[in-house]
């Protein structure tokens, strides 16, 4: 009887280790003098006291903020699509965006890849994306993990995780529930699309209500389907920490919040205290048009987009209504739409769309 190896198992370590040489070099683009060189370690290491544009060098009362978060099913568009470049974005800003909420500044992120068969173009591509939505938001990555097993997920498939690391001063941490008031204003920052939430919905809608391929064209966004639903989640991170670099007081920012699965009633409600009630006015801002072309195809309720999806904004921000129009402005050099959407008032606590 001849002996069985772990390829025959489903598990090629040459084409593995061929992968992990690649890697490397995506880590290497995102790395700040934060980060501890160490080779062959089995962990990453980042030195917490060191000169930052929002602290100096020694923290007084510094507090870790964590977040970790997938892509959801948006990955398996990905995989009908063919195409990998984007989705690390969308990775990275799952877990950073929600970090930023209690306006820590991410320090460093790791990725979990789960893969049924070795594929070093694969993995890549993946961990290019990874490393692209790092550069983007100032975060190092410094590690991860690749795991392959066949038995568990089928030739093609794929899942990915990120976890990210951020700080910030105790007395800077923004706690909407220990701040907002009467009288605040909500900011809505523009989404760059669906970002990453909602896609069980999405897909259902647009391959088997509306009978689309994901190569279709579609000839009023001049783009492919695929090019539609993968935009990558947009980043906040260096936007918001300008923001509040420039505007020091806490009595400026009084909450911020992530808008994903939930929309934004359901995420905006998470940061308010007790005894104060949003009103958003949905007339505020204009949702791109790719968000009335699903309600369409799917004939979805207006009550279903809103639960479901960011409805166009991605981001918010509740403020001193003082400090509001130069917020909106500040927003707005970065490249980022923005607008006063809504107004805390007394009552009983929740949203409501008006």
């Amino acid at each position: 009887m001849s002996s069985i190896s772990y390829k025959d198992a489903g598990v090629d370590l040459e084409l593995y280790e061929q992968a992990m040489q690649k890697l490397p070099q995506h880590m290497r683009r995102t790395h700040t003098p934060r980060v501890m060189p160490l080779t062959g370690g089995f962990a990453g290491l980042f030195r917490l006291d060191y000169n930052s544009r929002l602290f100096a060098k020694n923290y007084s009362d510094p507090v870790l903020v964590s977040g970790t978060d997938g892509v959801g099913t948006k990955i398996k568009v990905a995989v009908a699509a063919g195409r990998f470049d984007t989705i690390g974005i969308d990775l990275v800003g799952m877990c950073v965006n929600d970090c930023l909420c209690l306006g820590a500044e991410p320090l460093f992120f790791l990725d979990y890849l789960a893969l049924g068969k070795d594929d070093p173009e694969l993995i890549e591509q993946l961990v290019a994306g990874v490393s692209e939505g790092c550069v983007q938001s100032g975060t190092a990555l410094i590690g991860g993990e690749t795991a392959i097993m066949p038995d568990v997920y089928q030739p093609g498939d794929f899942d990915m995780a990120g976890f990210s690391v951020g700080v910030v001063e105790k007395k800077k941490l923004i706690d909407g529930t220990e701040s907002i008031r009467p009288g605040d204003v909500l900011i809505g920052l523009e989404a760059s699309g669906f970002h990453s939430n909602g896609y069980s919905l999405i897909r259902k809608v647009v391959t088997d209500v509306g009978g689309l391929k994901y190569d279709d064209e579609l000839p009023e966004f001049g783009k492919t389907v695929a090019d539609l639903l993968l935009e990558p989640t947009r980043l906040y991170v260096r936007c918001v920490l300008d923001i509040l670099f420039y505007y020091r007081a806490k009595s400026v920012v009084r909450g911020m919040a992530h808008i994903t699965g939930g929309g934004l009633p359901g995420n905006v409600e998470r940061i308010l205290p007790q005894n104060c009630r949003v009103k958003i006015d949905k007339s505020s801002w204009q949702p791109a048009r790719v968000y009335s072309w699903l309600q369409e195809l799917g004939h979805v309720a207006e009550s279903e987009m809103f639960n479901v999806f960011n409805m166009g904004i991605g981001f918010v921000l509740v403020v001193n209504p003082y400090f509001a129009d130069s917020i909106v402005r500040q927003v707005e050099k970065h490249g980022i739409p923005a607008s006063v959407i809504g107004e805390v008032v007394e009552g009983e606590t929740g949203v409501e769309l008006v």
